[in-house]
């Protein structure tokens, strides 16, 4: 492996690597380690204590950030009628079922795709375009609804989307780093307790089992995961 640049080994030197630290202080450290030019996204990693290859330990759900990503979110929505009148004056982008076939085409100028449910089964075909990309509106996820509304609104405001991966691993963005202590704080709070309520019923032993945040390009900082063990 290449060894790490001038900038990142400075920036190490900030933390102790193998202490885990309260989440406001390792949020401190963060921002004051973050040494890209361009505004760094704070990242969240846990590592839970279930077996994904179990259907019935699948951690999958939703979180509204309650300070935002950071990031605007280009919001599409496939409805008819009142609903895409919704859809609109919630501040959708695109609205119509007319984007249906610009998809099939290769447009993909949006974030999130949000759909009525009666609108399913023509969204249905374009799971091969979609699927691999994340993009296919899921009930779960809250992007197959009736409440349009709520849904773009929520998205705007900075809700996002969580799966466990193969390996039992949750990696999520939880702000910027020019957002301050207080705004990721509240981000990581609403995270971490969203995780601890998705814990599968099928989960045994210790469920969060480690914890930790980093900026882009920054290393990563251990959180104390003592508050979420019980």
């Amino acid at each position: 492996m290449p060894d790490h640049g001038k900038k990142y080994v400075d920036a190490a030197k900030k933390r102790t690597a193998l202490q885990a630290y309260q989440a406001r202080q390792a949020i401190e450290i963060v921002k004051s380690a973050a040494f890209a030019k361009f505004d760094e996204t704070v990242e969240i990693a846990v590592r839970l204590g279930v077996d994904p290859r179990h259907a019935d330990q699948v951690v999958r759900g939703t979180v509204v950030l309650p300070a935002g990503t950071g990031k605007s979110v280009r919001v599409a929505v496939i409805a008819v009628g009142e609903k895409a009148r919704e859809a609109e004056a919630a501040g959708a982008e695109f609205v119509g079922i007319e984007l249906i076939p610009r998809i099939k085409e290769g447009w993909m100028d949006f974030d999130v795709l949000i759909s009525t449910p009666d609108q399913m089964g023509q969204v249905g075909q374009l799971g091969r375009v979609l699927g691999p990309r994340g993009l296919m509106p899921n009930p779960k996820a809250g992007t197959v609804t009736f409440d349009i509304e709520r849904a773009v609104r929520e998205v705007k405001a900075g809700k996002i989307e969580f799966r466990v991966d193969k390996g039992g691993n949750v990696h999520a963005p939880i702000g910027k780093v020019s957002f301050s202590v207080e705004a990721l704080s509240s981000n990581f709070v609403a995270f971490m307790d969203q995780i601890v309520r998705s814990k599968p019923s099928a989960a045994k032993g210790v469920y969060v089992q480690n914890v930790a945040i980093s900026s882009t390009m920054g290393p990563g900082l251990a959180i104390d995961i003592t508050p979420y063990r019980s």
